[in-house]
This record gives C-alpha cells, structure tokens and sequence, in this order.
C-alpha cells in the first residue's frame, strides 16, 4: 500500500474512533427513578459502554502511532523483527505494527 493511501484509510479510522469514543464519553440520560433490576440492567449497560470505550481508545492509539511511523518512514516495518509487513496484513489493518508471526508470538505471551 502506497503512503497516500495508507496515510487516507488511517485518518478515515481515525476520524471514526473519535467519534465513536465522543458519543460512548455522552452525558448521560437525564436521571430518573428505577427499579433494583433497572439498576441492575444500567451497571451492566455501563459494562459494556465502558469495554467498547476501552477498545476504541485501543484502537484510537494504534492508528496515532501508525501515523506517526508513516510521518517517520518507518511504517509497513515490524516494530519486533523489522521485516516488511506483508502488503495484505497492512490492507486488512493499516493499523497493524507487528507482521502475523511476531503478533502471534506477542499474543501467546499474553
């Protein structure tokens, strides 16, 4: 993938996962009176708002720094091995800073 377009389909993800990330950080509803099991349903709801929170700011970091290694003309390399990053892993996550075997490796570690 050429660096205009990785640089175009990393800022597109970027520009969603802020908005993602705004509207998962709303305010919340106006507060009204519930039932134990209303209360129940929230915390579970607020679970779940604050896993996909989590995983978007995951994701919202990854695409930065594939940014910035773009910027650096260090991106499509490994970070770990620093062979290239295979052109199909780049197109399906241009996010992706590990080729397959090293992210595999890093997550067994896990």
């Amino acid at each position: 993938m050429d660096d205009a377009t990785a640089r175009m389909r990393l800022q597109t993800m970027l520009g969603d996962l802020e908005r993602s990330i705004a509207v998962l950080r709303g305010d919340p509803v106006a507060v009204r009176e519930r039932s134990a099991a209303d209360a129940g349903s929230d915390l579970t709801d607020a679970d779940r708002t604050r896993a996909m929170l989590d995983v978007a700011t995951r994701q919202r970091n990854a695409v930065l720094s594939a940014l910035k290694r773009l910027e650096e003309g260090s991106y499509g390399r490994c970070l770990d091995c620093g062979r290239m990053v295979p052109e199909g892993r780049l197109e399906a996550r241009p996010e992706a800073s590990r080729c397959v075997q090293c992210q595999a490796k890093r997550e067994r570690r896990r």
